[in-house]
């Protein structure tokens, strides 16, 4: 078994996870035997190869997929075998999500967006905070648009703002620059960047851009669903580099 640990306070942890998509001859066991931590306060980026597993490990931890068997829990709460209503509420309360298509919607205006889950949740927002976030986003004069009438920079600003108005334990982004361009991504992967260290949030991103996961603290690899290296304080060429390295095929030995 390969273990990843961080030294932090863990926001998310799992324990010898598997998960397996199908039975029989056309089973795929997307997880193999996976345990990893994300630590509190951290930004951390999930990548892999194509297939790697990459995703089902971040849907796992945010309790949006079962597990076949092992463990998760968010901060001191086991999630693993909660019913479907408990999850539901622990996502409300405790999980913000930024998407890649940003999952807006459209008939809301953007302050609209952004107070949703506190709504559904029956709580008000503390308007301090609420000023904090907006004002860190620059998305105030836009507070009162709608969708259709943001960019998608914008658009995934107020995801983003969102994501963090609950102040959830651990926010999961899963390739939140992928339909961005080059000046927005990096607007927005430096926003994600620092509230974790201005904020002290937590983020787990999932991307297969190297230069996006420069901005994380820590990199995590997976391979054929199994953790296959660990990178702290990572650059792009490094991201690069490992994810090569990855892609190469086993030397063949020679009898």
């Amino acid at each position: 078994m390969t273990t990843s640990t961080t030294t932090t306070r863990a926001a998310v942890s799992m324990n010898e996870l598997v998960k397996v998509y199908g039975t029989g001859d056309t089973a795929v066991r997307a997880l193999d035997r996976v345990s990893v931590t994300f630590g509190a306060g951290e930004f951390t980026a999930i990548m892999g190869p194509s297939g790697s597993g990459k995703s089902t490990l971040m849907h796992c931890a945010a309790g949006l997929d079962t597990v076949s068997s092992g463990t998760v829990a968010i901060g001191s709460t086991q999630i693993t075998g909660m019913s479907d209503k408990a999850l539901t509420r622990l996502r409300r309360e405790r999980v913000g999500f930024v998407f890649q298509s940003f999952n807006l919607l459209p008939t809301l205006t953007a302050a609209q967006n952004i107070r949703l889950p506190l709504e559904l949740a029956g709580r008000r927002a503390d308007r301090q905070w609420y000023d904090t976030v907006i004002d860190v986003l620059g998305i105030r004069s836009r507070l009162e648009h709608f969708p259709a009438q943001l960019s998608g920079g914008q658009q995934q600003r107020v995801a983003c703002a969102r994501a963090l108005l609950p102040r959830p334990d651990v926010i999961f982004a899963d390739e939140p620059t992928g339909n961005l361009d080059s000046r927005s991504g990096a607007e927005v992967l430096g926003f994600l960047r620092d509230s974790v260290r201005e904020l002290g949030q937590t983020v787990v991103m999932v991307t297969h851009d190297p230069n996006a996961a420069s901005y994380a603290d820590r990199v995590v690899l997976l391979a054929d669903g199994r953790l296959a290296g660990d990178l702290p304080d990572p650059t792009a060429d490094g991201v690069l580099d490992a994810l090569r390295r990855l892609s190469e095929p086993a030397p063949t030995r020679r009898g």
